[in-house]
């Protein structure tokens, strides 16, 4: 069973050392239920568009709060007005279910 993005997005990430990433069929799931979201080099990526400069930080801020409180910390590129996210998991050496977890999270930031 598959959790929606609502389910995700009140879950916590866990320790996952020592396990398998996300098999390919399972990411595609995740990834049906995650607009805007996809598959690039190894990562789950996906990019936030603002109207500003001042907007765009406060959400690099509110990713920079999910990853402390999460302990699971992305990759970032910001511009003006957009910031590009990659999550990927490197202690499975892949994708997992915490990067899900926080893609759902950075979500439920959007108005």
């Amino acid at each position: 069973m598959t959790a929606n993005a609502t389910n995700l997005a009140a879950l916590h990430c866990q320790a996952l050392e020592g396990q398998p990433p996300m098999p390919a069929a399972q990411i595609d799931t995740h990834l049906a239920a995650a607009p805007g979201w996809a598959l690039v080099d190894g990562a789950i990526q996906k990019r936030y568009d603002f109207a500003d400069y001042h907007r765009t930080m406060a959400f690099v801020n509110a990713v920079a709060w999910v990853a402390h409180v999460e302990d699971h910390h992305p990759d970032l590129l910001v511009s003006y007005n957009r910031c590009t996210v990659r999550f990927n998991t490197h202690s499975v050496g892949g994708i997992s279910i915490n990067d899900f977890i926080c893609a759902a999270k950075l979500d439920a930031l959007q108005p």
